[in-house]
């Protein structure tokens, strides 16, 4: 056993647990010019099914570097990390890119659509990727739609949908391929304040209904909806913060 008590295993190994995410002594260390940046420097974490964390932190502190290695997009300079029980840390481009799209919703502050698809298809978009056919895909991508509110604007492209209604689109897209983890990124950041807390009640029914969420942002009221809260300086978990359920 590993000292956060997660199972010895090699990369790409799945165990079975209640724990989405956990990371051991995550590190990320990386060049610029002749300068060696510490943007992590050994993040231990659990997160558990059915979590709400936010992340914060001020500029510099490690949040976008953690954020990117949690989805995948990057791999750490040192540590361990397991998703959904999956030793992820030591696998190439492809093996993340097909947990990625497994494991993973992602949302994102300019939400990241298909500008000449409709909101049916661009829920539905990551279905392609995982080889379901297109009778399924686009019966999950309605289901889901519907859920978010949007089951009548199913046809519309972006461009005919306000800010919110693109960020719903987004997060229907996100919750297709059923993902252990969603993960979002300044979810609010490109919407007014009353749209934005539109959203985030979004985010608290998906949670009220199972799903684990994490989110990255620098508003203190956006995190204030998540029940634990990690504030990061300087590459590390300065603060973790449980609001009671």
């Amino acid at each position: 056993m590993s000292a956060a008590g997660a199972p010895e295993s090699s990369a790409g190994e799945r165990v079975v647990s209640d724990v989405v995410i956990r990371v051991e002594n995550l590190t990320k260390t990386y060049r610029l010019g002749s300068e060696t940046v510490h943007a992590l420097r050994g993040v231990n974490l659990e997160i558990r099914r059915n979590e709400y964390v936010a992340v914060m932190g001020p500029s510099g502190s490690g949040k976008s570097t953690f954020m990117n290695l949690i989805g995948c997009l990057d791999v750490p300079s040192d540590g361990q990390y397991w998703l959904n029980g999956q030793a992820v840390a030591g696998l190439g481009e492809d093996q993340l890119a097909r947990i990625r799209n497994r494991e993973i919703g992602f949302v994102f502050q300019s939400f990241n659509l298909l500008p000449r698809a409709s909101a049916l298809d661009n829920v539905a978009m990551p279905l392609v990727y995982s080889g379901v056919r297109k009778r399924e895909r686009r019966e999950r991508a309605a289901v889901l739609l519907d859920k978010v509110g949007l089951g009548a604007r199913k046809d519309h492209r972006p461009n005919e949908l306000s800010g919110g209604q693109r960020q719903r689109v987004a997060i229907a897209r996100a919750l297709v391929t059923r993902p252990a983890l969603l993960l979002a990124d300044e979810p609010t950041g490109a919407l007014d304040s009353k749209t934005g807390e539109e959203i985030m009640a979004l985010f608290g029914e998906l949670h009220s209904q199972g799903q684990t969420l994490m989110l990255v942002t620098h508003e203190q009221d956006i995190a204030d909806h998540a029940r634990r809260i990690l504030f990061l300086k300087d590459g590390v978990i300065e603060r973790d913060t449980r609001r009671p359920a």
